[in-house]
């Protein structure tokens, strides 16, 4: 068999790793299990998909929590050669038809209870007429819809003897939908090949170093599912977590030693604001990759004087990791660029009309090398993502330093132009989360008549704090920032609208806003 498939790499970590232990946190309880029993159980679940007919290249959505069933029921996809389809939690009906249908998922595989509420039995009767579906498969000890199948069956009453499949490493193994942050969500293809481009990729982090791991990243988000795949090829000791919490995770990272982990800012900011209230010490935590949303330099510079040396990375679920910084790296390499891009990725910055930018200029970021997608499940959707020579337009706009560091300045969509000047809204974010009475801000723009738009901060305040307008005047003018980046709209809110990996949806304030706008000018 090719060793460059997922098949493979899962069976050949078991076997190499077979005494790692893998610990799931649900709730208040957990459950340790060695790697080698896990990929067991995934090839007796494996065998019972088979026999229900599952053959390689049929896709199977996966809508379940991070927990043992989740991660067995995922590695069971992979070891058939199917295609796994990750869903999030938080997706309806709705979200999960569009999904099922776009995909042709011929399996789903949900959850009877989530977070103390029903979900396969309010879920599935509104789903619509899918053809393609063949079967669902419903994890727990709960009642199960008709025609449904009971996960723990599969092993058991419907256990098969599991036949080892040999798929090509250039055939599909993955596709997940994209967070959906400005459009509608598009089916992002990955093959064996690529995937475990990134999975076995060096990184830049410091060999024979001990990882101790805590997975924060939801399974049905491409970050969480390649944490599983690591898991499973390397054989990392983890602690997965199945529910955010900053203090239970703070408890954790203390209870086991907690080397390294990665999460969205909003996640290592919660980790610091437990540190800095007394109820954990972190201080086994070595290394933290933050990124899957805008990382504000202030942050990293926080946990760098807290004693945690975070850096910041940069990918989408196409590519899902073009740089990185490393711990190594000094803090203002970690603090305000993305990293170095890691070797067998290549960018170039480009400018509108197609061409290389200067040096030091920023551009539109287009890469490629080895973990690149392989195409959106639409080809006209592929076709625009593409330049000739198998670049891919990411979107965002970027600047690399004269070290080769690489720091994404802005999505294309999010620059504000205001009255013909463009103004980053990352850079006014960042500018914003330096006031100490932002916990978080996001800036969108705002149509104007006169000036085409105007600079609007949506603000999320630390307790006890106020933040305006005039605030933002005074911070800015204190900072000696030219006055056309200084909000001039604000709207304090409870909280930003996130996708589950923690990006912030601004079409979603746009629209919340709307009618907020003409009464603030």
């Amino acid at each position: 068999m090719d060793e460059q498939t997922l098949v493979a790499q899962i069976l050949r970590g078991a076997a190499a790793h077979d005494s790692c232990v893998v610990t799931f946190i649900v709730g208040a309880g957990s459950r340790e299990v060695t790697l080698g029993a896990l990929v067991t159980e995934a090839e007796r679940v494996a065998g019972g998909l088979q026999g229900m007919g599952l053959q390689p290249g049929d896709v199977l959505a996966v809508q379940l929590p991070g927990n043992y069933d989740g991660a067995v029921m995922q590695a069971a996809v992979s070891l058939c050669g199917a295609v796994l389809l990750p869903v999030v939690m938080i997706y309806g009906p709705r979200e999960l038809d569009f999904i099922l249908r776009q995909s042709g998922a011929v399996g789903l595989a949900v959850p009877d209870r989530y977070r103390g509420r029903e979900h396969a039995a309010a879920i599935l009767p509104r789903l619509g007429n899918l053809p393609a579906l063949k079967f669902v498969v419903v994890t727990g000890e709960g009642i199960v819809p008709d025609g449904a199948v009971r996960y723990g069956d599969l092993g058991t009453r419907l256990a098969r003897p599991y036949r080892q499949p040999e798929p090509g490493p250039g055939t599909r193994a993955m596709l997940v939908y994209t967070s959906g942050t400005t459009a509608e969500p598009k089916g992002v293809q990955h093959s064996h090949r690529s995937l475990l481009a990134e999975v076995l990729s060096p990184g830049r982090g410091a060999a024979g170093e001990e990882f101790r791991h805590l997975a924060m990243f939801p399974p049905g988000h491409v970050a969480g599912l390649l944490g599983l795949v690591r898991i499973l090829v390397h054989g990392t000791p983890t602690v997965v977590l199945e529910t955010w919490d900053p203090a239970g995770a703070a408890r954790l990272i203390d209870d086991y030693r907690i080397t390294h982990t990665a999460g969205a800012p909003v996640q290592l900011a919660g980790l610091l604001d437990q540190q800095a209230s007394g109820t954990a010490s972190l201080a086994s935590v070595r290394g933290f990759l933050t990124g899957a949303a805008a990382v504000p330099p202030s942050l990293v510079e926080r946990a760098d004087a807290a004693g945690i040396a975070a850096y910041r990375s940069y990918g989408s679920s196409e590519h899902p990791t073009v740089s990185s910084g490393a711990v190594s790296d000094p803090l203002p390499k970690r603090a305000r660029t993305d990293g170095l891009v890691l070797p067998g990725n290549e960018v170039r910055l480009i400018g509108p009309d197609g061409r290389d930018v200067a040096d030091g200029t920023a551009g539109e970021i287009v890469t490629r090398g080895p973990e690149l997608f392989v195409g959106y499940t639409d080809p006209a959707l592929t076709a625009e993502a593409f330049l000739p020579g198998g670049w891919y337009r990411t979107g965002d706009v970027g600047v690399l330093d004269s070290d080769g560091y690489l720091t994404v300045t802005d999505r294309l969509k999010d620059v504000i132009i205001r009255g013909g000047e463009n103004i980053s809204s990352k850079e006014v974010e960042d500018l914003l989360a330096e006031h100490p009475a932002v916990a978080e801000a996001a800036v969108i723009a705002v149509p104007d008549a006169a000036l085409g738009e105007r600079v609007c901060a949506v603000i999320v305040t630390r307790p006890g704090c106020s933040f305006g307008v005039e605030q933002a005047r005074e911070h800015f003018a204190a900072l000696g920032v030219a006055r056309q980046k200084t909000p001039e709209l604000v709207q304090v809110v409870d909280e930003l609208p996130r996708t589950p990996a923690g990006k912030v949806q601004k079409f979603v304030l746009r629209r919340q806003l709307s009618g907020f706008w003409p009464d603030q000018r």
